[in-house]
């Protein structure tokens, strides 16, 4: 590779045609004057091996991984961070010299809008709904932050419990998902991470749940556009929290590992919610 010629980043999943991440990556980049290309790379799970061998040519400087892929990436990078090893997922790989290192900058992502509110963890119950890849990541993100209570629910309740034993947390029980009523109970932060706001269609939990909710909950959706879940929320008095700033932070810490320098992270903000509201009209 000629030393005038772009590196490569790209976004690996299935799908990914949706994501904003192109326009807020390549903002950054620009805006520092890095040749840098953000990509997006299509990878159906029989091209994952296809893919590592890609990741190695030379051309990568590193990636994103989202669904459904980030434990599978975690189990074939060559070294891991501890915040990935604890999650079990990867979300990010750097590659230096045809190592790839896994990181998980969901963490990161997801606990900083909720300090930007000042959320109260010490004092707090939070429900989270899901036992995939991003709750995992939720989980370490909110017990690092020093949640009080946290309880997980999942249609299939034995991928719940399995989780909450993983986290070896007193802190972390599962509940059964026809349990919604007794785990919102007093709940200042309810999260949904399945990927059910996707499709917009299926609820994720009965819409009574948020009235069961503490004064001044928060209901907050990885989905980073307005879903039922989170109508349902705003409804009923309960501030919603959609996933773009989450999106945002988490990526902005992978272009600091991938690129060494900090991320114009106010400039990623505005290109990530000017290319979400471009979408919407």
């Amino acid at each position: 590779m000629s030393a005038g010629e772009a590196k490569r980043v790209g976004l690996i999943g299935d799908p990914v045609e949706h994501s904003l991440s192109p326009a807020f990556q390549q903002a950054a980049f620009d805006h520092i004057g890095l040749s840098i290309r953000y990509e997006l790379w299509h990878t159906p799970a029989e091209r994952i091996a296809e893919r590592l061998a890609f990741l190695r040519s030379g051309e990568v400087l590193g990636a994103n991984v989202t669904v459904p892929h980030k434990q599978a990436f975690f189990a074939a990078v060559d070294s891991v961070s501890d915040a990935a090893r604890r999650a079990g997922a990867v979300n990010t790989i750097v590659v230096r010299d045809g190592h790839l290192h896994g990181e998980n900058t969901d963490i990161h992502g997801f606990i900083v809008p909720l300090q930007e509110r000042t959320f109260p963890f010490a004092a707090s119950k939070a429900v989270v709904i899901g036992a995939g890849g991003a709750a995992r990541g939720v989980l370490v993100a909110l017990l690092d932050a020093g949640i009080a209570e946290l309880i997980i629910l999942n249609r299939t309740t034995q991928r719940a419990n399995e989780l909450a034993t993983q986290m070896v947390d007193h802190r972390v029980r599962a509940m059964p998902a026809s349990d919604w009523r007794n785990a919102a109970d007093g709940a200042a932060l309810l999260v949904n991470a399945t990927s059910l706001g996707w499709s917009d269609t299926t609820p994720v939990i009965d819409p009574a749940a948020f009235s069961l909710l503490a004064p001044n909950a928060i209901a907050y959706d990885l989905t980073y556009r307005t879903t039922h879940f989170l109508r349902a929320a705003a409804a009923s008095g309960v501030a919603a929290l959609d996933g773009l700033d989450m999106l945002v932070h988490q990526g902005a810490r992978s272009f600091e590992l991938w690129t060494g320098r900090p991320a114009p992270i106010d400039l990623m903000l505005a290109a990530g919610r000017a290319a979400r509201a471009a979408r919407e009209t």
